[in-house]
């Protein structure tokens, strides 16, 4: 991308904002099904085979706007964490690539841009996540996004909210880092020129979000369970108060559910994935060509 993308990442990211704002609400439903298909120990009446299962089966017996828990979380999170995500990455990603002196395009500058953007991004999302994740489990006791954060706070203290960062982090950013490098080599092959495309950046969104999404599923799952902390899953193996630390949730999933329980919920993710991605290059790359007109 052109030295021009530091000129204006300022006025992109504002621009974006609000946009991933939209992004994000019109692809919430799928994450709560990912949630609750993720669960390893589930009740008997929140056990589903598929994406479509788990959607009739929620708006039989819980209602018709259950699927939309938690989403005024996750709008008020995504604006301000996607904004210093895109901001960073461009930024980061010009001066890796100016240190390390390499003409074109770098899939290592690509890459460790996108990993040090993550940590913003986290840093604003995590908290978000968890209210998100304890308002989607099956029978939930929280009555609203305030409820849920008072409640957390009372019982459980601050660290409740980042008690998944660490996880969080080693899931994203090799997940970043597989996702902008995939994107990347993507338009490298659809859209060599590097022009504003909208085909090509869907595609090669959607591509890099699926790919991404598969490979790091396995914590994923881990985060899922430190995050809802399930009563449940945690009490079958003889685990009382809180699951901590990443070595510890690993084991635990392994008692629940084997191999396979690292990959519960791979198709529900991979779902959202893919149209959450291809709306976000799509969106992200508007901006860029508008605003790169616009100062020429």
């Amino acid at each position: 991308m052109s030295s021009l993308n530091a000129d204006f990442t300022c006025e992109l990211r504002v621009k974006d904002q609000s946009k991933r704002g939209k992004q994000k609400e019109a692809d919430f439903k799928v994450p709560h099904f990912h949630t609750r298909m993720q669960s390893l120990q589930p009740d008997p009446n929140a056990q589903y085979r598929g994406v479509m299962e788990a959607l009739r089966k929620m708006i039989r017996s819980e209602g018709l706007l259950t699927p939309l828990r938690g989403i005024n979380v996750t709008v008020l999170g995504a604006g301000p964490a996607h904004a210093l995500y895109f901001a960073c990455y461009e930024k980061m990603k010009t001066t890796i690539g100016g240190m390390i002196n390499h003409v074109g395009n770098s899939h290592l500058a690509n890459g460790v841009a996108g990993s040090l953007a993550t940590v913003l991004h986290d840093a604003i999302m995590n908290p978000a996540e968890v209210v998100k994740q304890r308002m989607q489990m099956y029978n939930s006791p929280y009555r609203s996004m305030l409820h849920c954060i008072r409640t957390v706070r009372r019982t459980e203290g601050v660290g409740a909210f980042y008690r998944s960062y660490t996880t969080q982090l080693l899931m994203n950013i090799p997940f970043q880092a597989i996702h902008f490098i995939t994107y990347e080599f993507t338009q490298e092959q659809l859209n060599p020129q590097r022009q504003y495309h909208p085909g090509s950046h869907i595609v090669s969104g959607a591509i890099a979000g699926a790919v991404a999404a598969a490979a790091t599923t396995p914590l994923d799952v881990c985060k899922t369970l430190l995050n809802t902390q399930e009563n449940m899953a945690l009490s079958s193996v003889n685990i009382s108060g809180h699951l901590s630390g990443l070595a510890n949730t690993v084991r635990t999933v392994y008692q629940l559910g084997g191999v396979g329980g690292y990959f519960k919920g791979v198709q529900a993710r991979v779902i959202y994935q893919m149209p959450s991605t291809a709306i976000a290059w799509s969106v992200y790359e508007f901006f860029k060509f508008f605003l790169s007109k616009k100062k020429q």
